[in-house]
């Protein structure tokens, strides 16, 4: 079963200097029907104008993915790394005990567009650790390549939880078909353009839970960049994220 959400059903946070859609319950949203999936907890599709940010704020028991689509990130946290991510870069923060960071556009005169996703540990507690790869558009082009993983697989960043990310690019004929192990759970999100899975058609900002299907097809895509989550079989409510 695919259940779809279109783009227009996220919840909308407007700060002027921030736009943010939100897939699940965050900050100000709050649906009771929308409280994450899974161990999926957040997925925000931010836009920050030139110059502009997060200060310094804490996270804790929390493993805080970003994934930039347009744009430069700059990042600084409590442990002493600093970086500025950018298209194909991906970046984990396991908060675990606690961490403080900053997030900024580091551009003066563009925008930054860019995905923040959390995901529950499996542990709390944990010692704060910090991860971040790039995949170059090849690696992603017509094919769902895993950039996430309990393992840290095939140069994957390692998740303190049991999910799989997986990350692709397809537009024309291109196409992929990931299986899912039997009883595993799935999220979908298409970050930019239109794509097809098993026939359903997606555009930009729309998202699916996934349950009992063995596996997904993505084809017909137009300019389409795309976010897939293989997830526990568990459906888990977090009241008090």
């Amino acid at each position: 079963m695919i259940e779809q959400r279109l783009s227009e059903q996220r919840g909308l946070g407007d700060h002027g200097w921030l736009k943010s859609r939100h897939t699940f319950s965050f900050a100000g949203y709050y649906d009771p029907k929308q409280v994450g999936f899974s161990d999926l907890l957040v997925i925000n599709d931010d836009r920050v104008v030139a110059s502009r940010g997060f200060g310094a704020h804490p996270h804790s028991n929390m493993e805080i993915i970003s994934y930039v689509l347009e744009g430069q990130l700059a990042h600084k946290d409590s442990m002493g790394t600093g970086s500025v991510i950018v298209p194909g870069d991906v970046q984990l923060m396991s908060a675990g005990s606690g961490v403080t960071h900053s997030e900024f556009n580091n551009s003066t005169t563009d925008g930054v567009h860019f995905l923040q996703i959390w995901i529950v540990p499996a542990e709390n507690g944990t010692k704060p650790g910090y991860q971040q790869v790039s995949v170059a558009e090849e690696d992603k082009r017509g094919k769902l390549r895993l950039i996430i993983s309990p393992t840290g697989d095939d140069k994957a960043l390692s998740v303190r939880q049991d999910i799989k990310i997986y990350a692709g690019l397809f537009d024309g004929n291109e196409q992929d078909t990931v299986t899912l192990a039997e009883n595993r759970y799935a999220y979908i999100h298409v970050a930019r353009g239109s794509v097809k899975v098993n026939g359903i058609e997606f555009k930009a900002g729309d998202g699916a839970r996934v349950r009992n299907e063995t596996s997904l097809t993505f084809t017909d895509g137009d300019k389409a960049e795309v976010l897939l989550f293989d997830l526990r079989p568990v459906e888990v409510n977090h009241p008090n994220r």
